[in-house]
């Protein structure tokens, strides 16, 4: 028997198999967020109940070290179900680990403003240069939602390219001109609606692309 690699299996692998379902799946990738806001929101109520949490600094800090704690353990369920690691949150964790532990360090909350910025054009950076190596990277998110030919991977992990770019505008744009309760809420309720409208444009796209799956004999 083949070992099992630490990192997810490519799509097009046949012994990939999905080991968890896409509810989980979405429950351990928007999890963390889900903390981060609620830590934002009631972080000076949980220092008032938690006084030992205060050496973290203000709010927006303190749900940065949460956020960090989330993301390991979204990540450790993971590999203890799968006994490997998602490539897209795997890539964002490094990222919130970095920045995270940077604005912890030196106090300086611009670091976790930054965060998205960062992972969102890493993102766009990461689909876009894949396709100069005709490698549609797309495929490791999507690939258990759709089942699409080359052409309609490329296209489609051409368009996400440029719409994490355009996140990662709308980050900056957001975090130095409205204020952190706002940006919290917005960095996580009002990303996924964003999300979910443009992935909804790109359904012609992916309607016109699907392959049928073959039932096994």
């Amino acid at each position: 028997m083949a070992e099992q690699p630490i990192i997810e299996r490519e799509p097009t692998d046949p012994r990939k198999r999905e080991k968890v379902s896409p509810a989980l799946k979405f429950a351990l990738e928007m999890g963390p967020g889900l903390v981060f806001l609620f830590v934002t929101l009631r972080g000076a109520w949980l220092t008032e109940k938690f006084p030992a949490l205060a050496a973290f600094g203000e709010p927006i800090l303190l749900a940065t070290a949460f956020f960090m704690a989330a993301t390991a353990i979204s990540l450790s369920v993971s590999w203890v179900l799968t006994r490997s690691l998602p490539v897209m949150p795997l890539v964002s964790a490094v990222v919130v680990f970095v920045f995270g532990a940077l604005a912890l360090y030196l106090q300086d909350k611009v670091f976790a403003f930054m965060k998205p910025t960062i992972i969102n054009a890493l993102f766009g950076a990461v689909l876009l240069g894949g396709l100069v190596f005709k490698r549609s990277l797309l495929a490791y998110v999507f690939d258990s939602a759709f089942s699409l030919d080359a052409e309609g991977w490329r296209k489609l992990s051409f368009r996400w390219g440029l719409f994490f770019f355009f996140l990662a505008v709308l980050n900056e744009v957001i975090w130095r001109n409205f204020s952190e309760e706002f940006w919290a809420l917005f960095k996580v309720v009002g990303v996924m609606p964003i999300t979910l409208l443009f992935t909804l444009t790109q359904l012609p796209l992916i309607m016109r692309h699907t392959v049928e799956e073959k039932p096994e004999a």
